[in-house]
């Protein structure tokens, strides 16, 4: 085990770096200067000059580079541009309210693609199979900023349920996280579906059913907790691209998390918020699922569901 972990912490050294370096060349390529933001474009040459030379925009990029990668090891992410403050200040005023919306959302999606791929598996083929596995396929192609628009469009225009922005309250975070966490429950449901038609299929299942066992004593007791093995897996899995995942609706509903933070420091091409950003919590695109913050919980959630034989 300790073996394991060092392995996967050697494999996070060089993805790390990676993503560093593709983020500060993307942020090179980006056009603008970001002295002339700081200083305003009717600012005069020499205090843009004096901005530039403050902050080190002079200095070649490799030398810029370097200098952020030194100052990270150290646990020194810089200061922000654009808000003169230290960004790990920045991270914990936003991380929060992230971690409070991935986990509601992980919540709705657990809740709404356990149930849908338990009675999919134990109603093959019958009219709510069909619906939910397209359902499924419905959620999984979704843009999450086209859902995020539309139940906005639906319950906070036309009917008026909930709000469409805003924090400080649980409705606030209702539409995010169902527009969050509805990818993640098509992923769910279809893995439930597919792990308890496996399962269900069993021998010792049968021989349960024939030993006289309720039917929802072999289904919820014995079949749903083998087949949820390879299920929580995607817990973890699906948790950290919601962390990832976030960027697009917390823009897209205006909150004040990591997301919106990351898509403020590229327009405002600040340096040392995006680079931070981009090595956590997850440490690939926001449609990935390489190395998520989640993946470290999901072995030990695996051990709560051992297989269980009910002869």
């Amino acid at each position: 085990m300790f073996r394991y972990i060092l392995k996967r912490l050697a494999m996070l050294i060089p993805v790390l770096f990676g993503v560093s370096l593709v983020s500060f060349s993307l942020l090179q390529i980006v056009p603008g200067d970001p002295a002339v933001l700081l200083a305003g474009e009717d600012a005069n040459p020499d205090f843009i000059e004096a901005v530039r030379k403050e902050y080190g925009f002079d200095q070649p990029l490799t030398v810029q580079y370097v200098r952020f990668v030194s100052r990270a090891v150290q646990g020194d992410f810089g200061v922000s541009i654009r808000n003169r403050e230290p960004v790990i200040n920045l991270l914990k005023q936003r991380f929060a309210f992230t971690i409070q919306l991935s986990f509601l959302s992980i919540l709705i999606a657990a809740f709404i693609g356990l149930i849908a791929g338990v009675i999919s598996a134990t109603r093959q083929y019958s009219i709510f199979d069909n619906l939910s596995m397209v359902g499924a396929l419905f959620g999984i192609s979704m843009p999450i900023f086209w859902l995020g628009l539309l139940l906005m469009l639906v319950f906070s225009v036309h009917l008026r349920w909930l709000p469409a922005g805003g924090s400080g309250e649980l409705r606030h975070l209702i539409l995010p996280a169902v527009a969050l966490g509805a990818a993640s429950a098509a992923v769910i449901a279809r893995m439930t579906r597919a792990s308890m038609l496996e399962v269900i299929r069993q021998d010792y299942i049968r021989t349960a059913r024939a030993n006289g066992l309720r039917e929802w004593v072999v289904i919820y007791k014995h079949a749903l907790k083998n087949a949820m093995i390879p299920v929580i897996t995607v817990f973890g899995l699906e948790f950290g691209y919601m962390l990832g995942g976030a960027v697009l609706t917390e823009t897209v509903f205006s909150l004040p998390g990591i997301g919106r933070l990351m898509v403020e420091g590229i327009f405002q091409r600040d340096y040392a918020v995006v680079q931070r950003l981009r090595r956590g919590p997850g440490v690939d695109d926001p449609g990935g699922r390489h190395l998520r913050a989640g993946e470290p919980a999901d072995g030990h959630c695996v051990c709560l569901f051992r297989p269980q034989n009910p002869l």
